[in-house]
């Protein structure tokens, strides 16, 4: 860490981790309950994966929305408040996801029950975090992002 930051640069870098790791969880949840449904319905790997970034872009919305209306925002002013701080995050997150999971046969071809998959699941997470953390620091700089 830079001894030269000041205490707003150290609250820019905690907020842009913090938004980042709540994309993250919405997204890898909405990701893991598209898989397990479409893996109910026994459709194959590419119908499945849509429906799972569907659940997860879904899923990343949802999570993002549940503060702001718990503070008495209307569904209308947190659906667009989230689609503005959150949207590109979300977009970038799952775009780093898919393009990595494509390329892995171990999740492309993987059963849930399988290690592999597990594995290659969690290796695409950590590709989109590291893809969306630079997008919620440059939102976190613009005053676009909020505190959870």
């Amino acid at each position: 860490m830079n001894h030269s930051q000041g205490p707003k640069e150290l609250d820019s870098l905690r907020l842009a981790t913090s938004a980042t790791l709540h994309c993250l969880l919405g997204c890898g949840l909405g990701e893991i309950a598209g898989t397990v449904l479409g893996g109910a319905l026994h459709w194959p790997g590419p119908r499945t994966m849509i429906l799972g970034i569907v659940a997860g872009i879904v899923g990343g919305f949802a999570l993002g929305m549940r503060p702001l209306l718990r503070a008495g925002y209307g569904f209308g002013t947190a659906a667009r408040q989230v689609l503005i701080s959150e949207g590109l995050s979300i977009a970038v997150m799952e775009t780093a996801e898919v393009l990595l999971q494509t390329q892995m046969p171990m999740v492309m071809n993987a059963s849930m029950l399988t290690v592999s998959y597990w594995l290659g699941l969690f290796v695409s997470l950590v590709a989109g975090f590291a893809a969306a953390w630079p997008v919620n620091l440059w939102l976190v700089g613009r005053g676009v992002r909020h505190k959870h």
